[in-house]
């Protein structure tokens, strides 16, 4: 894998709670630094983070209803129109976890169906936080993204614990096959996790920038 191929699986993170606006300016120029897919920041700093990366081929990203999920479906429907309204280019947005876990599995999906069509045609990522979930609920919510109109899976947010494993992407990759792509976040700490979660179906991985500084340097290293 060359550094430019790397860099196009990496949208870089800047989505804690205590992410100032120094970690934001860092994730950005991070992403730019390498020409990485996307850079992704709380919705707060969101409107710096498009100015940063104006006028280059990086993404600015938006996330709805993070980290929890739990916001009623119009919440997280205004959240996403105002995030697309402002440029961003996708949107990584959480499940209601809470309703999935108490099966109602037409509300999971109708949440997410009103968001895919306030933002239209910008990509949407579901985010299953799977640190949460049983493999049969993983593979149960993988399907309910994709046919609520999701683009991508994705893991989790970085907040739960424990992180994103190999075997979860293998699952997923079982359930949605070439219907979605899948992005894999929280836990991926080194290259070599990264390699491995690429062949087993991940094209996508949601990275904080110091994490994805030390990668790229293992990489150069390698190579």
């Amino acid at each position: 894998m060359t550094s430019q191929q790397l860099a196009s699986m990496i949208d870089v993170s800047a989505v804690r709670a205590d992410s100032a606006e120094r970690d934001v300016r860092a994730a950005a120029e991070c992403a730019m630094a390498h020409s990485c897919a996307a850079a992704f920041a709380l919705p707060a700093f969101t409107p710096e983070l498009i100015e940063m990366l104006r006028g280059t081929s990086v993404v600015a990203g938006g996330v709805v209803g993070f980290p929890g999920g739990g916001e009623t479906t119009a919440m997280k429907v205004a959240q996403a129109k105002e995030l697309a309204a402002l440029g961003c280019g996708e949107i990584d947005m959480v499940q209601n976890i809470g309703k999935l876990l108490s099966a109602r599995f037409g509300e999971v999906e109708a949440d997410i169906a009103a968001v895919k069509q306030a933002i239209g045609d910008v990509p949407l990522k579901v985010i299953l936080e799977c640190a949460y979930l049983s493999p049969g609920l993983i593979a149960a919510a993988s399907g309910i993204a994709v046919r609520a109109g999701a683009s991508w899976v994705k893991t989790g947010t970085g907040w739960a614990s424990p992180g994103t494993t190999a075997e979860q992407i293998r699952l997923i990759k079982q359930t949605v096959g070439d219907t979605a792509k899948i992005k894999a976040a929280g836990g991926v700490r080194d290259l070599d996790t990264l390699l491995e979660m690429h062949r087993l179906g991940a094209e996508r991985f949601g990275i904080g920038y110091k994490t994805a500084t030390e990668i790229f340097t293992a990489l150069q290293q390698r190579l």
